[in-house]
């Protein structure tokens, strides 16, 4: 054996054995008991795997950074396998730090190192070591490694650069948390047929996946449809018979049919199965406002509150409220009863926002809202702050483009065109404030608040006055207690006295 590890071959294998010796942390033994065999016991990097798995991510990041230097100075200390396994997990504890640059650098350099890997797998020769097997075993997925790496560059606003990682993933090896993330992703960029193919697919492996059918119906897939590719698991399981009437009711909430809408998820809210669920209660207090019922709003997010006390979702739309009708000290409560709650959320910043600018404070409900947007780009209320904020501060193009994106957003809203032909009208663009109300008229139908947003900019020219009468007495005979519609009625006949 000693003549075996003779000469130049003999002492490159000593040497690397007394290495990985050097790296290897014996497990403890009972006193008396015979020391393990060198083969048993954990490498320094199977003790920053299980380091890892534990969630000790802070001890991950200072023992693999020391273990990468020493690599760095030494590439023959570890294997390809192992400095790839170094480089994810410390790549994995610096994105729990949100140090996402730099976790991107990281898992970039486990890719190169994957690549090297595989390609020294096919050349060299097995050492037949019983210690390698399971670490081959344990590699981070590289699936797992780029899916990571899009995360990062989401939290990093890159999303083109997250599309582009994942897009890498071929069809058949991607998730359904990888086709989630690309769906929301491809809707964002406004790539719509791309989102639907990414939302089926997610419903295709799990078609119990309610996000995944919200998303299909915001993007005008029938219900019909949506509810035909979740119909096996319904029927074989018992008690979700409720669930095509559920993919029924947000059929209707995304088409803007917010009375049948209502109507159905009340009948759902009804069944002693459901009834008290926050999430309901929720939609059906956005419903009401919507539609412009903003009592019954109000109570819908109450009961919804008190039954859930650290509810966020839709108390930035309940703050709105609240401060609309004078409620400012009730919305000064929310406020900060939802940061004590999350601050990183965008719904607290609105809260806020809300309560500055129904106290005239439009500086400070800008910037709040601007934080707000900060958080969520995708916060609907957030955007209408703000917009409201820059209009009133006779910033109107800034404004108008803040309202634009809320109508891209939610183009079943009437408030966000509302804010729009404001802003239109505000810079005497009165041609324009009249083809969006005509649109937002055709586009969402006839109903009382569609009337009566015409007839707000109908006001505004002397030739379309009559017209403007006609169509607030249409909005009335259909809803006599719209507050909005009682108001212009009585703007037109003071317009009429006044002559």
């Amino acid at each position: 054996m000693d003549s075996c590890l003779r000469g130049p071959l003999g002492g490159a294998i000593l040497e690397s054995q007394r290495a990985e010796e050097a790296l290897s942390l014996p497990t403890p033994s009972p006193a008396g008991a015979p020391r393990p065999a060198p083969a048993s016991r954990m490498s320094v990097v199977e003790h920053v795997r299980e380091m890892a798995a534990a969630g000790l991510h802070s001890n991950v990041r200072l023992l693999s950074g020391l273990l990468l230097t020493m690599s760095g100075n030494n590439p023959e200390l570890f294997s390809p396998s192992q400095k790839y396994q170094l480089l994810v997990y410390h790549a994995d504890s610096l994105f729990h730090d949100k140090e996402y640059r730099n976790a991107v650098s990281k898992y970039t350099m486990a890719l190169q190192q994957k690549k090297a890997l595989s390609k020294t797998s096919k050349v060299r020769p097995s050492t037949g070591n019983a210690a390698a097997t399971p670490q081959s075993q344990c590699l981070p997925s590289e699936i797992e490694v780029k899916y990571k790496m899009a995360e990062c560059y989401t939290m990093l606003k890159q999303d083109k650069d997250a599309i582009a990682i994942l897009d890498g993933i071929p069809s058949r090896q991607r998730t359904p948390k990888i086709n989630m993330m690309l769906a929301n992703l491809y809707k964002k960029a406004g790539q719509e047929r791309s989102s639907v193919t990414s939302y089926k697919e997610v419903l295709r492996q799990c078609p119990l996946a309610l996000d995944a059918i919200l998303g299909l119906l915001s993007l005008s897939v029938k219900g019909a449809e949506v509810a035909s590719m979740t119909m096996n698991v319904i029927q074989s399981i018992p008690n979700l018979d409720w669930l095509s009437v559920w993919i029924k009711a947000y059929a209707f909430v995304h088409t803007g049919d917010n009375t049948r809408a209502i109507n159905t998820i009340c009948s759902l809210e009804k069944k002693s199965l459901l009834r008290d669920n926050v999430d309901l209660l929720g939609s059906l207090a956005d419903l009401y406002f919507r539609a412009g019922d903003n009592k019954n709003s109000i109570l819908k997010f109450e009961q919804a509150q008190m039954l859930d006390p650290y509810l966020i979702k839709g108390m930035d739309v309940y703050g709105y409220l609240l401060a609309r009708d004078g409620r400012l000290e009730d919305v000064e409560n929310l406020g900060c009863r939802l940061f004590n709650i999350s601050d990183q959320h965008a719904e607290p910043w609105v809260v806020s926002g809300c309560h500055s600018f129904y106290s005239k404070r439009y500086s400070r409900a800008l910037y709040l809202g601007a934080k707000a947007i900060q958080l969520n780009s995708n916060s609907v209320q957030a955007l209408l702050l703000k917009g409201a904020a820059l209009r009133n501060m006779g910033r109107v193009q800034e404004a108008i483009i803040h309202f634009r994106e809320a109508i891209r957003l939610a183009p079943c809203r009437l408030d966000c065109y509302e804010g729009l032909i404001d802003c239109y009208l505000a810079s005497n663009s009165i041609r324009e404030a009249m083809v969006m109300a005509n649109n937002v008229y055709k586009t969402l139908g006839a109903n009382a608040q569609t009337l009566t947003l015409l007839a707000t900019v109908c006001l505004e020219d002397p030739v379309t006055q009559e017209k403007a009468k006609t169509l607030l007495d249409k909005a009335l005979t259909q809803r006599p207690d719209y507050i909005k519609a009682v108001v212009k009625k009585a703007e037109l006949l003071t317009l009429h006295v006044n002559r």
